[in-house]
């Protein structure tokens, strides 16, 4: 069963405004049960009650009409909640789901996040993210001023972004390595995939990053320095693979989206980085072949190929230096296999 949830706009229903705060997308696979039932099972501390009297009253609707309590679900049914005040980004709902936990103590834990889970609940992801775990697993995470329902969090990472995650269970972590981050003294490193082979084998980009005038979804460099922030990556070449390589990054600062946009900077995007234009073949040849070989490393890894693979910093309590390691995730590793057979084959 896959749950879409999302803030969409107001309904308009009679003499209330109405806001959608549930959406969910019926499975293919799924049998034919009441829909009381249904939405009672997919929704924290509904009641079969509560579920029954808000169908009565045209909250819940299925595929965009009012239906009965009776009614039975079908696969491709999308069924919308509605309430009659907008979602709250400080509401976090406690989800069961798993955490890969790298060190846990009294005061902080290192989380290894997979790809495609979002860190916190915002605009289009109010369900299911890092932040809905780590509720029900931890209670009474604390929060940064300005940072609330981000319960635990001194940073983040992107959704399509794998890798290593600092949280803090006390307020003395949290106020620890909060400065540590400010200080930019946090030791972090990423391995990425990246189009083409760099002339350089390490090199440093010291180029502001703000958001685009042109696509606010996404970031832009100032290398004048004139607009955005300041921010600094330094990397290098790990491996070459002819028309890819291996890099790994070492961030001074942690700008929004500041990799993707930086090595864009360097006309070496991330391989499969549909915002900054690395979801097409940047490097190679026209060769049928080689473009179905590259349609096939996309369907492996459908996100940007950046893994946060280190992390290390002081202890805020006991005052000792801690590093962690996490390995790439399977598409990850996969898609560098695929690459390191396909150079090895054309050699």
């Amino acid at each position: 069963m896959k749950d879409e949830f999302q803030e969409e706009e107001i309904f308009d229903d009679g003499d209330v405004d109405l806001y959608e705060h549930y959406r969910i997308a019926v499975d293919k696979g799924q049998a034919a049960i009441r829909i009381d039932k249904f939405v009672t099972d997919k929704i924290a501390n509904a009641t079969r009650n509560k579920v029954q009297s808000a169908i009565d009253d045209g909250y819940i609707k299925v595929n965009g009409a009012n239906i009965k309590s009776n009614y039975k679900i079908k696969p491709g049914d999308v069924i919308t909640v509605l309430l009659e005040h907008p979602p709250r980004e400080s509401e976090v709902v406690p989800e069961d789901i798993p955490l890969e936990i790298i060190f846990e103590d009294d005061y902080l834990l290192v989380v290894n996040k997979p790809p495609g889970m979002v860190v916190h609940p915002a605009h289009g992801n109010w369900t299911g993210t890092l932040v809905n775990a780590l509720a029900y697993h931890f209670s009474k995470l604390p929060e940064l001023p300005g940072n609330s329902g981000r319960p635990g969090l001194v940073h983040r990472i992107d959704k399509d972004t794998s890798g290593l995650l600092v949280v803090a269970k006390a307020e003395v972590a949290m106020t620890g390595l909060a400065k540590q981050f400010f200080d930019h003294t946090i030791k972090r490193t990423y391995e990425a995939l990246v189009w083409g082979e760099p002339v350089e084998d390490r090199g440093t980009v010291n180029a502001h990053v703000g958001r685009s005038a042109k696509n606010r979804k996404i970031m832009d460099t100032f290398p004048e320095g004139d607009q955005g922030k300041n921010a600094i990556t330094h990397w290098e070449v790990i491996q070459r693979l002819r028309y890819v390589s291996l890099i790994q990054c070492r961030l001074e600062t942690g700008r929004t989206h500041q990799i993707r946009a930086h090595m864009k900077h360097l006309n070496h995007p991330l391989f499969n980085d549909a915002m900054y234009g690395g979801d097409k073949v940047r490097r190679g040849t026209q060769f049928a072949k080689y473009k179905s070989f590259i349609k096939n490393c996309f369907e492996i890894i459908p996100r940007q190929a950046l893994h946060a693979k280190s992390l290390g910093f002081v202890h805020p309590v006991s005052g000792e230096h801690l590093y962690f390691e996490a390995p790439w995730p399977n598409d990850f590793q996969e898609v560098m296999s695929k690459w390191v057979d396909y150079v090895q084959y054309e050699d």
